[in-house]
């Protein structure tokens, strides 16, 4: 009788501790939230990068991490040195704006294989199944809201030009083609020159030159970022010129143009939404080994900026 006792009392205890050992999907238990949650954002002197990074660091702080922000400044080797710093400092989970569609990939895989999960913010990379998630802003519903907007303001007529962002980054890519979705629709709107400004203000304005240049008689430009119109404002002011401007990301300095009337709109990419909505799926795989959310790849509908609302603008939102 003894024997058989101490055989279920055995039985139980084993029982008891597996069921304190109950694995999440990934096969590792449950844990606890805490640790180093790694940032890293492309180029903090850009508001955008500078919102995003900030509005990461500060959910995993209030989620009770510790957080860091570093720049890679659009270089896929300092990009994967800070991935390599990240792995050193046994982060726990890396949220990352990655540098380059395609050559980012080894960066990521790299974390992966050190066993820390990455979720990607603002870009995506040409690789499913190694970030844990992948957000963004919609950029094809944004580009098509925003190339409306350009038509209305351009009064449906007129040669324009465009501003592209750098061609490495599949945001590029998407805004261009989703303005000449709607652009394309109008037989009395032409584009009559394009000029890659690389997401920076000094290329936005000597592009902008090379374009007055080519083409004196455009009516309005349409631009890939904030950015870049910044540099083209700055050279349409030394030219003596005016033009109907469009333009992406909702950034201060755009709305600033808005509210100057130099600028007709700008779309905003709700960057402190996705950069938090990053921080909470990274806790939650942290401590459930799920993200909570049903897919890889999540995008965030943009939202129109202009004469009409930008007095209830925020920093890369709007209020009520």
């Amino acid at each position: 009788m003894f024997r058989k006792a101490a055989a279920a009392l055995a039985v139980a205890v084993t029982l008891v501790a597996l069921a304190g050992c109950a694995s999440t999907s990934t096969g590792a238990p449950a844990a606890k939230a805490g640790g180093l949650i790694t940032i890293i954002v492309n180029d903090p002197s850009n508001p955008y990068w500078t919102v995003e990074g900030n509005s990461a660091k500060a959910e995993a702080e209030k989620l009770g991490y510790t957080a860091t922000i570093s720049a890679h400044k659009g270089d896929t080797k300092a990009e994967s040195d800070l991935i390599d710093t990240a792995i050193t400092n046994k982060s726990v989970a890396i949220v990352l704006d990655p540098a380059d569609a395609s050559g980012s990939i080894g960066a990521v895989q790299k974390a992966v294989t050190a066993k820390i999960p990455v979720f990607l913010v603002n870009s995506e990379i040409n690789k499913e199944g190694l970030a844990k998630s992948q957000l963004v802003a919609n950029n094809a519903q944004g580009a098509a809201l925003g190339a409306t907007e350009f038509v209305k303001a351009m009064g449906g007529k007129g040669d324009y030009v465009e501003l592209l962002g750098k061609p490495s980054d599949n945001n590029a890519a998407t805004r261009s083609n989703g303005y000449k979705s709607v652009l394309s629709q109008y037989p009395d709107m032409k584009l009559v020159g394009q000029e890659v400004a690389n997401w920076d203000t000094k290329q936005g304005h000597d592009k902008m030159q090379t374009l007055l240049t080519a083409h004196p008689g455009i009516k309005g430009m349409i631009s890939g970022s904030d950015i870049m119109t910044v540099g083209a404002i700055a050279a349409l002011k030394e030219a003596g010129k005016t033009l109907v401007l469009g333009s992406f990301d909702g950034s201060p300095d755009g709305a600033l143009a808005i509210k100057a009337g130099t600028l007709a709109y700008s779309v905003i990419q709700p960057v402190t939404v996705y950069a938090k909505a990053a921080v909470d799926q990274a806790d939650s795989f942290i401590r459930t080994g799920k993200t909570g959310v049903a897919t890889e790849k999540q995008s965030f509908d943009c939202i129109l900026i202009n004469a009409d609302n930008i007095a209830k603008y925020t920093v890369f939102a709007l209020g009520e």
